[in-house]
């Protein structure tokens, strides 16, 4: 069984409504985010790879697409746009093109944070 992962980066801004007057985290703020994307399974016969990267490449382009240089609070589904939030979301907009899609991984890296979403650990 291999794994195979790529990653995008994309840029948004988002605000926490729900934190006391004071909190940093209230206010309206932006982050360079990198998306990563990991699709499990077996090598397929005739084509010797897991899936064909530029697939994967597009279908996360695509996500990242929707969410660059956007104010994720107005995105549907993302009103409280926490990572683990943007993670399910991203999940649910991946599977459909990626079924054997196995992790989702959201990153802060200027702030060495980070979210994963194990979907093999999902029942």
């Amino acid at each position: 069984m291999f794994e195979i992962s790529k990653a995008v980066t994309f840029e948004a801004a988002h605000f926490m409504g729900g934190k006391p007057e004071g909190h940093p985290y209230r206010n309206l703020h932006g982050h360079s985010f990198r998306l990563e994307a990991s699709v499990k399974g077996q090598v397929k016969p005739g084509e010797e790879w897991v899936e064909d990267f530029s697939k994967l490449t597009a279908a996360l382009q695509d996500v990242a697409q929707q969410l660059d240089h956007t104010l994720l609070n107005e995105i549907d589904g993302l009103s409280v746009p926490t990572l683990e939030r943007i993670c399910l979301w991203v999940s649910n907009a991946l599977k459909p093109t990626l079924p054997g899609l196995t992790r989702v991984t959201l990153s802060r890296p200027s702030l060495n944070e980070s979210c994963t979403l194990d979907l093999s650990a999902r029942t």
